[in-house]
């Protein structure tokens, strides 16, 4: 069977059997457990987690390739740039400072600010996993009948599901358009230099924001014929109740996240933990 890139796949896994509701509630707490500590061992736990839960999932590389890479990007220009605009702020949040070498003038690299910045990469090496595996095994559908049975109203819970529909209709359109134009004698080949690469990338946007504004507007007009938003309530195809399996993701999620918070409060009494203290 082919899989579409980065969008949803009907699997027969644990992650897959889950209620989009469950997911979601799961996901909100371990991103926010993540974002409530830089105890690294509390984020690296979550890591292990995350990536384990990818493994039960069934997520295929080939489905995730491209955005990694665009994240593995991001991430080196963050470390860069962190270091750059403020290369003693690990000095400043740890109180020691241990240097291992001057770079240039109060460019100092040192254990602290190493330390800080790997912690703050493994802050985004957990939280993406997570949200890949909330999109990629998700039914759109039944995750916004799960939300709507919650009492959200179902006018945001369809917009949500058109958005979870709607990123592997434009990573195809991109393909397709990227493909039309190299046909046409657009280099985006590694020979090509990187600002001519850059150039071309534009000009495949621009289509590409046409396409998605006239997709938008053929949506629109089907649903305001259709009467959309006239009623307050509306009946669901795609439905899933919470079954044994939510019940024990979301318990263990939540003890992941009162861990967290103890760890912070009681153990560290900061957000950060200081191993150099």
């Amino acid at each position: 069977m082919k899989i579409k890139v980065f969008s949803y796949s009907s699997l027969d896994s644990l992650i897959h059997k889950m209620s989009g509701l469950s997911k979601l509630i799961c996901f909100l707490l371990l991103t926010t457990a993540i974002m409530a500590t830089y105890d690294i061992r509390i984020i690296i736990g979550i890591m292990i987690f995350s990536y384990a839960m990818m493994k039960i999932s069934q997520i295929r590389f080939s489905q995730i390739k491209m955005m990694l890479i665009y994240v593995g990007i991001f991430l080196v220009f963050n470390f860069i740039l962190t270091f750059l605009f403020a290369p003693k702020y690990g000095v400043e949040i740890y109180g020691t400072e241990h240097v291992l070498v001057n770079v240039l003038g109060n460019y100092d690299i040192t254990v602290e600010q190493l330390f800080y910045q790997i912690t703050k990469t493994a802050k985004y090496l957990s939280v993406i996993p997570l949200g890949i595996i909330f999109i990629l095994t998700t039914n759109p559908s039944e995750f916004a009948s799960s939300l709507n049975k919650i009492g959200v109203s179902y006018r945001i819970c369809i917009s949500l599901s058109l958005t979870l529909r709607y990123f592997p209709d434009v990573a195809s359109d991109y393909n397709t358009i990227s493909l039309a134009q190299q046909a046409r004698g657009l280099d985006m080949s590694k020979k090509a230099k990187t600002s001519e690469r850059i150039k071309n990338v534009a000009a495949i946007l621009v289509p590409l924001i046409m396409t998605t504004m006239d997709r938008i507007d053929i949506i629109s007009n089907a649903m305001d014929l259709r009467g959309f938003g006239k009623h307050n309530k509306r009946t669901w195809y795609a439905a899933k109740p919470l079954r044994k399996v939510d019940y024990i993701g979301i318990l263990i999620c939540l003890l992941i996240f009162l861990l967290t918070l103890w760890v912070r409060f009681f153990i560290n009494k900061s957000i950060y933990y200081n191993p150099f203290i």
